[in-house]
């Protein structure tokens, strides 16, 4: 092959990455920023038992993140992409008692009056938010692993959610202790970083036209996903 022709297939698969990237970034109309549950959250208009109900259910979410991501480590033959990746799983886990992002959850728990015991044996978890998340963990295990990181991407969108929500809560619900909102404020340097490397990972691996639609397939999916779980969570909490 020429330098030239080198040279040729180098731009085209830069145009084919910026084309993904785009794709991907497009999927913000659907994330669910524009839910009703979430805009009446930003608007000051759930109730404390909706709050309450919303904060025990994303609990289900929060603690099967880790088990999300050991799934993409244990398909993925990349040692590189494993050696960054893992630091979603001590983000979330914390590398030791009272830290990490699910500990920063329950501290939530806590601030919206929340008993430990309640939110940690899932007793207020929605049937549709449990198959909503049990679906998430078994896309991650079976498809393949280059999908699963795609699916991630809802992080692209995140912070910016995250800030409004930090605003809203401290606005709207001044019941709310302000320490519990720390996992939050710790999302907004975490996400971007995360979708970053997530990014590079998915414009790298997904190459193909193929791959490349099934890569925002995948995240399509996990938009859907998380309005399926607030869909179930309105129905459960009404008021």
């Amino acid at each position: 092959m020429t330098s030239t022709e080198v040279e040729t297939e180098v731009t085209h698969d830069l145009v084919e990455a910026l084309d993904l990237v785009e794709a991907l970034r497009a999927q913000s109309r659907r994330y669910h920023h524009q839910h009703p549950f979430h805009l009446r959250m930003n608007e000051g208009r759930l109730s404390r038992h909706q709050i309450q109900g919303w904060v025990a259910n994303r609990y289900y979410y929060q603690v099967n993140i880790p088990r999300k991501d050991a799934a993409i480590l244990a398909n993925c033959p990349d040692i590189d992409v494993r050696r960054r990746w893992i630091r979603r799983i001590h983000d979330h886990d914390g590398t030791r008692s009272g830290e990490g992002g699910i500990e920063a959850w329950l501290r939530l728990g806590d601030a919206v009056g929340l008993t430990r015991e309640e939110v940690q044996d899932e007793r207020h978890v929605a049937p549709g938010v449990r198959a909503a998340v049990d679906d998430y963990v078994t896309f991650a295990r079976t498809r393949p692993w280059p999908e699963a990181v795609a699916s991630s991407l809802t992080e692209l969108f995140a912070p910016d959610l995250m800030a409004q929500r930090i605003v809203a809560l401290e606005r709207f619900y001044p019941w709310i202790d302000r320490d519990g909102l720390a996992y939050f404020r710790t999302r907004l340097d975490q996400a971007p970083r995360d979708a970053e490397h997530a990014l590079e990972v998915v414009t790298a691996h997904c190459r193909s036209a193929e791959a490349q639609q099934r890569a925002v397939a995948a995240l399509t999916f996990k938009c859907d996903l998380l309005w399926r779980m607030l869909d179930a969570i309105g129905e459960t909490y009404p008021e």
